[in-house]
């Protein structure tokens, strides 16, 4: 009798990725594997990659090497981004396949060739003309929230940013596609899908046949048993009165809108080559916040892009402090080979790159903790999303906001009425349905 194969997997950077590796996973064990976890030895090692920053080239290499120490005779993947910008450089000891963004739904095939020729294949492809890569994904490691991609590439070409490169052109799932897969997430037990995309604002752009973000987001909507959608990363372009209208005629929608500022100086946004001034971002903020009274705003903010000023961070904060964001994720700026910043003059030294970074955290605390603090005796709808100890619940708002909720149950969303903060997280009580 054979033993059982199996299958660990690692995932470096954002939800695309979570969403690749979970469909990979399921190629696999449809192959017959078992997944393990990471931690575990295994006879195989899927290493989903980032290369967003020099950070997240430096975590992935470390752990393809972890890999390979955990057990010498394992066969090694490595895809995602890195792996797509850099394959030759990632044939590494135990190395076996190296795939980029695209291919992964032939992980499985493509890794049992590389086996049977006893040899590290390499199977990165040009981007220039991919299409959307048709995966699908049917389970979560989570019993309540799902993770649905609907869209791949970018083509702003912002100077810090690796990203076009590695993911190629637009490319938009069909909707047919889209209903499905809600459908199957529906039937499989979830009540709140988070649509996702490298630049999920550029929704249907490459379609050329009227079909927007909001088109897909109602195809979402119509599915009996999705309860709550939630927005991944959008650009501040897409809140028009039109789009602000659709969201508000889809009850499903959270009211949490990450809006990706990056900068809130002008000069600086125009050093980066995003399309918008800080002007139009907090337009944008505002006729969001006007629009729906449970309005959460969450952010990214860079700090020590080339050039940067002591008035320009200071306008960032300004322009931060105006958004009143419920959260933000700062981050210092990294040089990435091959984007025209890394060619720009005046590089912030890093020490004041990471001192802005922590003024700006602090900053962000400061936000969240007035945010947390403003829906205190307000009554929020909660997907309770595990039980503690005690059997208590926690779960999250709308807005994306934490609560801990005595006596709910997993998986429910219970009407709470919000009764205090604890630390950067809120505590409430469900209210009776006959009140």
């Amino acid at each position: 009798m054979n033993r059982e194969r199996t299958v660990a997997f690692h995932t470096l950077g954002c939800k695309v990725n979570q969403y690749d590796t979970q469909a990979m996973r399921e190629r696999f064990e449809r192959a017959g594997y078992r997944t393990v976890d990471f931690e575990q030895e295994a006879d195989v090692y899927v290493v989903n990659t980032c290369t967003v920053t020099g950070t997240g080239d430096k975590k992935s290499m470390q752990i393809i090497r972890r890999c390979h120490r955990q057990n010498p005779l394992a066969a090694i993947v490595v895809t995602g981004c890195l792996a797509q910008r850099a394959a030759d450089s990632l044939t590494l000891p135990g190395v076996r396949l190296v795939l980029g963004t695209q291919r992964r739904g032939e992980v499985v095939e493509l890794l049992e060739q590389a086996l049977a020729q006893d040899c590290a294949l390499i199977a990165v492809e040009s981007l220039r003309r991919a299409p959307f890569e048709h995966l699908t994904v049917h389970a979560h490691e989570g019993h309540t929230r799902a993770t649905m991609k609907i869209q791949e590439g970018c083509d702003r070409w912002c100077t810090y940013c690796i990203i076009p490169s590695v993911r190629g052109p637009i490319r938009s799932r069909p909707l047919d596609e889209i209903r499905e897969e809600a459908q199957s997430l529906a039937d499989a037990g979830f009540a709140e899908v988070v649509l996702t995309g490298i630049h999920l604002t550029s929704y249907g752009r490459d379609l050329q046949d009227g079909t927007t973000l909001l088109d897909a987001i109602r195809a979402v909507h119509e599915v009996e048993g999705i309860r709550r959608i939630r927005l991944g990363s959008l650009e501040p372009v897409i809140v028009t009165p039109e789009f602000v209208a659709g969201i508000a005629a889809l009850p499903k929608v959270c009211h949490q809108f990450h809006l990706a500022l990056q900068s809130g100086s002008d000069t600086v946004l125009a050093r980066m080559h995003r399309r918008y001034t800080s002007g139009a971002f907090l337009a944008a903020c505002d006729l969001l916040s006007s629009a729906f009274d449970d309005c959460a705003l969450t952010t990214d903010v860079m700090t020590g892009f080339p050039g940067e000023t002591r008035e320009e961070f200071e306008q960032t904060k300004e322009t931060c402090r105006r958004a009143g964001f419920s959260r933000m994720h700062v981050f210092p700026y990294s040089e990435r080979e091959g984007t025209k910043a890394a060619q720009m003059s005046g590089s912030v030294p890093r020490h004041v790159r990471e001192e802005r970074a922590r003024e700006l955290i602090a900053l962000g605390r400061e936000l969240e903790q007035a945010a947390l603090a403003a829906r205190v005796g307000k009554t929020e709808d909660v997907l309770i999303e595990e039980l503690d100890g005690q059997g208590h619940g926690a779960g999250y708002t709308g807005g994306y906001m934490r609560v801990h909720v005595p006596g709910a149950k997993e998986g429910t969303i219970v009407r709470v009425r919000v009764t205090g903060v604890r630390g950067d997280e809120l505590e409430g009580e469900p209210i009776d349905e006959k009140e």
